[in-house]
């Protein structure tokens, strides 16, 4: 469990530096953007491996206490969640209406990702994960708002293609992760 919970300080931690502008702008001046951007993408990936292995042992850890128990029919609803959540993935990083219209679609994304997992994970380590992800994605959201940040595509536009491209994609990912990486349930056991 203090893995889960180190890598979870660590990312939502480092994540907060860019809710505060004076701090980026100091650190960038420091180490230069090219080093600040590198140094933001390793320390998130070591947080994200952190995560990951952390929640597996969480998992099984007898420290993991059930908290609920999510009725059975939440189980297609979180499902059925995931096609937009993902579609909003892709329309972060695809220029598209999706995304001109979402203004942040991965905060989007990330909130019900986390929202839809909790809603079937009653356990502390979902809690955990899920919960403190959800949490950042409703206070992210909020601050790029107030500080009117355009997200990682700036103010670039698209089209029906861009829609296309964004849906197909979203589509195809929700159908790998249903399929082959949550063992053909999505949100499995």
């Amino acid at each position: 469990m203090l893995t889960l919970v180190l890598g979870l300080v660590l990312f939502h931690g480092l994540h907060l530096v860019p809710a505060m502008p004076a701090l980026r702008s100091r650190l960038r001046e420091k180490i230069g953007p090219g080093i600040y951007k590198l140094a933001f993408s390793l320390i998130s990936a070591v947080a994200l491996v952190a995560i990951v292995v952390g929640y597996k042992s969480a998992r099984v850890s007898s420290s993991n206490v059930q908290l609920w128990i999510a009725p059975e029919f939440l189980r297609p609803v979180a499902q059925l969640l995931m096609v937009p959540a993902l579609i909003l993935l892709a329309a972060a990083y695809i220029p598209s209406r999706i995304r001109t219209a979402a203004k942040h679609p991965m905060l989007a994304a990330i909130t019900i990702w986390a929202l839809a997992h909790l809603m079937v994970r009653g356990d502390l380590a979902g809690l955990l994960l899920f919960g403190s992800f959800l949490a950042f994605g409703v206070l992210d959201r909020i601050s790029v708002m107030n500080r009117e940040a355009p997200g990682p595509l700036g103010a670039a536009k698209g089209g029906l293609g861009g829609d296309i491209a964004a849906v197909a994609t979203g589509t195809i990912a929700y159908a790998v992760l249903a399929l082959w990486l949550h063992h053909g349930s999505l949100m499995s056991g």
